[in-house]
C-alpha cells in the first residue's frame, strides 16, 4: 500500500470505495462489515476492482463480532470474520461460511533500541505476560530468551482488543494451546477478560496505542505491523524454532491444512507442525445467507470474490497474506451452489 494509502488505513474504521462496473448500467453497491484483520488486503482488491467495475463496496471494518451481528441482522450482503462459525451455528442461522485469504496475527512491542525481529519470546512467555504475571521487560524469563539484547528495565503495558475481535480469537486460540493457565483464567473467544493492560478498539487501535505508549506489547494482523513499521517478535514454533512472520512461514502453517475434510470451512491454523511455521497463523472468512431475500445484491458480490480469487492473488503476497490454494477455492465455489433465491434456485453469478 502507498504511503499515503496507509493514512486512511488508519484513520477510517470504514472501507467505501466505488468499484466501477463495466456491464451494468447503473452503479450497484455491496454492503459488508466485519473483521478488520483483512481490511488492508480487501482495500487492496477494490482499488484493484474499481478500474473494471461500476459496484460499490461499502466496507465497515467493526471487528469480527461486528460483522456476525450484522450478517445475522441482514443489514448486509455479506459478513467478515475471522472466528469461524461451529457447522452447527451455520445451519442455525442459515449460513454458507467460506474462506477468503489467510494471514498472521504477530506481537509488537514498542521498545527503544530494539528492531523489528530483535526479540524471542515463547507461546508461553506470552501468555504469561498477558496474564499479568510478568510485567518488567527485563524479568529473568524474557531475558533468557533474549541474550545479548539490552533489555530496558522498563513496566510492560499490555494492549489487548476492546472489541469482539477475530483476531482476538486466533491470538487467544493460540494462547490456550500453549498455556494451560491460559485457558482455564481466560480462554478463547472473540471477546475475553483480559487479566491486565489497556484495551483498543480494532487492529488500528491496538497498533495505535502500542506506537504511542513505550514499553507496550499487542498483537495485530501482520500488515498492520508492516505499513505502520512497526517492531514485531519472533516467536518459537512447535518445533522449537524462532521464526519471523512472513509469506513463507504463514504458508509452512498452512501447507497441511484439510480443508476438504473440515465441515462449513471450519479450520484453525494456530500451533501447526513444521519447522518454518508461524504458529499464529488463521484464515479470514465471508458468511451469507444460503436464502437471498435480494438475490441480485449476492450475484454482485459473488462476482466480487470470484475475481479476487482469480486475479487478487498477487495483491494478497504483496501484503503478506497467503491467497487460497487452488483446491479450496474450487470446493468454496461449489458451496456456492447453496445460496439461492427466493423460490429454492441457485443464485447464477
Amino acid at each position: 500500500m502507498k504511503p499515503e494509502s496507509s493514512k486512511r488505513f488508519i484513520a477510517s474504521a470504514a472501507l467505501a470505495l466505488a468499484l466501477t462496473a463495466g456491464t451494468a448500467a447503473v452503479a450497484a453497491e455491496i454492503t459488508g462489515a466485519g473483521a478488520t484483520f483483512p481490511y488492508p488486503i480487501y482495500a487492496k482488491w477494490a482499488e484493484a476492482y474499481r478500474a473494471k467495475t461500476g459496484v460499490g463496496l461499502n466496507y465497515q471494518s467493526i471487528g469480527s463480532g461486528g460483522g456476525i451481528k450484522q450478517i445475522l441482522a441482514k443489514t448486509v450482503d455479506f459478513g467478515a470474520s475471522d472466528a469461524p462459525l461451529e457447522p452447527a451455528q451455520l445451519e442455525k442461522d442459515g449460513l454458507v461460511q467460506f474462506p477468503m485469504v489467510m494471514g498472521g496475527v504477530v506481537p509488537v512491542f514498542n521498545l527503544d533500541g530494539i528492531k523489528p525481529g530483535g526479540l524471542q519470546l515463547s507461546g508461553a512467555l506470552l501468555a504469561d505476560i498477558y496474564l499479568g504475571k510478568i510485567t518488567r521487560w527485563n524479568a529473568p524469563a524474557i531475558a533468557a530468551l533474549n541474550k545479548g539484547v539490552k533489555l530496558p528495565d522498563q513496566d510492560i503495558t499490555v494492549v489487548a482488543r476492546s472489541d469482539g475481535s477475530g483476531t482476538t480469537f486466533i491470538f487467544t486460540n493460540y494462547l490456550a494451546k500453549v498455556s494451560a493457565e491460559w485457558k482455564q483464567k481466560a480462554g478463547n473467544n472473540t471477546s475475553v477478560k483480559w487479566p491486565a493492560g489497556v484495551a483498543g478498539k480494532g487492529n488500528e487501535g491496538v497498533a495505535a496505542y502500542v506506537q504511542r505508549l513505550p514499553g507496550s506489547i499487542g498483537y495485530v494482523e501482520y500488515a498492520y505491523a508492516l505499513q505502520n513499521k512497526m517492531s514485531y517478535a519472533l516467536l518459537q514454533n512447535k518445533e522449537g524454532n524462532f521464526v519471523a512472520p512472513n509469506d513463507k512461514s504463514f504458508r509452512a502453517a498452512a501447507a497441511n491444512a484439510q480443508w476438504d475434510k473440515a465441515p462449513g470451512f471450519y479450520l484453525l491454523l494456530t500451533e501447526q507442525p513444521g519447522k518454518e511455521s508461524w504458529p499464529i497463523t488463521g484464515a479470514t472468512f465471508i458468511l451469507m445467507h444460503k436464502k437471498q431475500d435480494k438475490p441480485e445484491n449476492a450475484v454482485i458480490a459473488l462476482k466480487f470474490f470470484d475475481w479476487a480469487y482469480e486475479s487478487g492473488d498477487k495483491l494478497a503476497l504483496d501484503l503478506d497474506y497467503v491467497p487460497m490454494p487452488d483446491g479450496v477455492v474450487k470446493l468454496v465455489k461449489a458451496e456456492w451452489k447453496k445460496i439461492q433465491d427466493g423460490s429454492g434456485k441457485p443464485i447464477a453469478y
